[in-house]
């Protein structure tokens, strides 16, 4: 499945905006024959919005995913987007996966917030694992600092995900985590990891973009650089299959030994 991954900041403060951008890019990813778009975290608002997060907050089925899902039946793709989602007071860091048709497939609340500003703003969600089917591949969602946890991508790889999906909004000075960790945590687990930056200054944070699409083994299938981009990379079920068969990790664990890790 041909993935597109929309490194872009948008217009934060305007979900309008953002629609515009993200219908565009959708566009241009079908064209390319992409089957999935993903964009950075919090797309639909921005990120450095101090309290319009919460203005802006809506349900998982409200009227930004009525467009999303418009958008995807127009061009004949998924995306998985981030948004601030409101359920009753609370407001989470999320991330949705809408399929081609249009249907809701899959909703991950963010599990581990980072920094003064998030943990002002948002609720932590409390499920590790949300997954979908798409296409014959098993997606899996994260976001961000999500990734940066072991336990979290490691209870994807044991729940059957291939394409680890996970809009983010990677700061300066942490670029390493695009650079090197993910395309570990890739290999380490044996799955394809899609990791969809921010760019520029928003506020006092400054996104680093470096959004790349790495391979099981370990490799990187593209990487964008510094400035808003659209990048493309295919991922294999046949490669991913065969680097299962030949990679022992999964299949020499231990669990008994780590116990003490909980």
């Amino acid at each position: 499945m041909r993935t597109a991954l929309l490194q872009s900041s948008g217009r934060p403060g305007s979900t309008v905006e953002n629609l515009k951008v993200l219908d565009e890019a959708a566009g241009r990813a079908a064209a390319a024959g992409a089957g999935l778009l993903v964009t950075s975290e919090l797309f639909l608002t921005g990120y450095a919005i101090g309290d319009d997060i919460g203005r802006l907050a809506e349900p998982a089925e409200g009227d930004c995913a009525d467009t999303v899902a418009e958008i995807a039946t127009s061009h004949g793709l998924a995306i998985a987007y981030g948004y601030p989602e409101r359920d009753g007071e609370a407001v989470f860091n999320s991330v949705q996966l809408i399929s081609a048709d249009g249907s809701r497939l899959a909703n991950h609340r963010k599990t581990h917030l980072f920094g003064c500003f998030e943990r002002d703003h948002f609720t932590p969600g409390d499920l590790p694992v949300a997954q979908a089917e798409l296409d014959g591949l098993r997606v899996g969602l994260l976001i961000c600092y999500d990734v940066e946890f072991p336990e979290n991508v490691r209870a994807h790889a044991l729940a059957g995900t291939d394409l680890l999906v996970v809009p983010t909004a990677q700061m300066h000075p942490f670029q390493f985590v695009a650079e090197s960790m993910i395309p570990v945590r890739a290999f380490e687990n044996q799955m394809y990891v899609a990791y969809v930056n921010r760019v520029g200054r928003e506020g006092e944070f400054e996104f680093v973009g470096l959004s790349t699409l790495a391979g099981p083994d370990g490799v990187a299938r593209t990487r964008a650089g510094r400035g808003e981009e659209l990048v493309l990379a295919d991922v294999d079920p046949a490669f991913l299959a065969a680097s299962r068969e030949n990679n022992p990790y999964l299949r020499d664990r231990r669990p008994g030994l780590y116990g003490s890790l909980v």
